[in-house]
């Protein structure tokens, strides 16, 4: 088994995607964002990852990850390498009528900023 996942809710109606996501070295990926339903991924190469209420993390390749969905912020799924290229596939449960994927405002990330796991520091 590589993943096991609860509590899990899939929103009645969903659509579900599966897709490549490759990034160059360096690459930060999408801005903070969101999905309507949960996503679960697999890094086949390189390393990714920060979620709202989570300690900042780095999913090698090999790993798994996966994302509630809702109202959590994907803060961070950019190239955590700055010398390789990384490459995951995930599959995301859409909910109806919702896009798979919101981006999310600069007044939003700052009012709920208490709710981001402390960065680490050098």
């Amino acid at each position: 088994m590589l993943q096991d996942a609860s509590p899990l809710t899939v929103p009645e109606g969903a659509s579900a995607m599966t897709i490549e996501v490759e990034w160059e070295p360096g690459d930060p990926g999408t801005p903070p964002h969101r999905h309507s339903g949960p996503a679960f991924g697999y890094v086949v190469e390189g390393a990714v990852l920060e979620l709202e209420g989570e300690p900042e993390r780095v999913v090698e390749a090999g790993g798994t990850f996966w994302e509630p969905g809702g109202d959590v912020i994907h803060y961070q799924d950019g190239n955590a390498l700055t010398d390789a290229r990384t490459r995951f596939v995930v599959t995301m449960l859409c909910a109806p009528g919702r896009p798979m994927l919101e981006l999310v405002d600069e007044r939003e990330l700052a009012d709920r900023a208490h709710l981001r796991a402390p960065r680490p520091t050098d």
